[in-house]
């Protein structure tokens, strides 16, 4: 009954407070340097454990997740890298200038699968393999939301078509 909780749907508090993504990093100091220093993930906290346990905990802005069919993969390697390149799982952070962030991730060790590319749903995105095994999709907004949600294509999943 979580769909019930959508936005508008009911004055009922959110089920879910916090998406965290957990990943192992070999290169625990590498990974840290790059997703804090390069990408600029604020750090909120740090542990230490027995047996040189580590982890750290990096803000990375307002969490969403976006479920993709096979055929919307295809679709978007296709436009971003031009190939089918993505795993199952990939990290897609905003970014308020797609072309510096990808600059300032290929500082600070990324590989550079595909540059900014415009989209037809109007984002700057750049595809990167990254530190700790992910691949990552730096991505920035060429308009708002509502004229986004204003294109043919766009709606919600039950079918809706919310235009402003």
């Amino acid at each position: 009954m979580l769909g019930a909780y959508r936005a508008g749907m009911t004055d009922a508090p959110a089920p879910v407070l916090q998406l965290r993504v957990v990943v192992e990093a070999e290169d625990f100091d590498a990974a840290v340097a790059f997703y804090r220093d390069a990408i600029g993930l604020p750090e909120q906290a740090a542990f230490e454990g027995e047996g040189d346990a580590r982890v750290v905990i990096l803000e990375a802005g307002r969490a969403t997740l976006e479920l993709a069919n096979p055929a919307q993969v295809a679709m978007i390697d296709g436009i971003e890298v031009g190939r089918p390149v993505s795993p199952k799982v990939r990290l897609a952070f905003e970014v308020v200038d797609a072309e510096a962030a990808t600059a300032a991730a290929i500082a600070g060790g990324a590989t550079v699968l595909a540059p900014p590319t415009e989209t037809p749903w109007r984002s700057s995105n750049a595809r990167l393999e990254a530190p700790a095994g992910l691949q990552l999709t730096l991505f920035q907004e060429l308009e708002p939301l509502a004229e986004r949600q204003a294109r043919e294509g766009f709606g919600t999943a039950d079918g809706r078509v919310d235009r402003p």
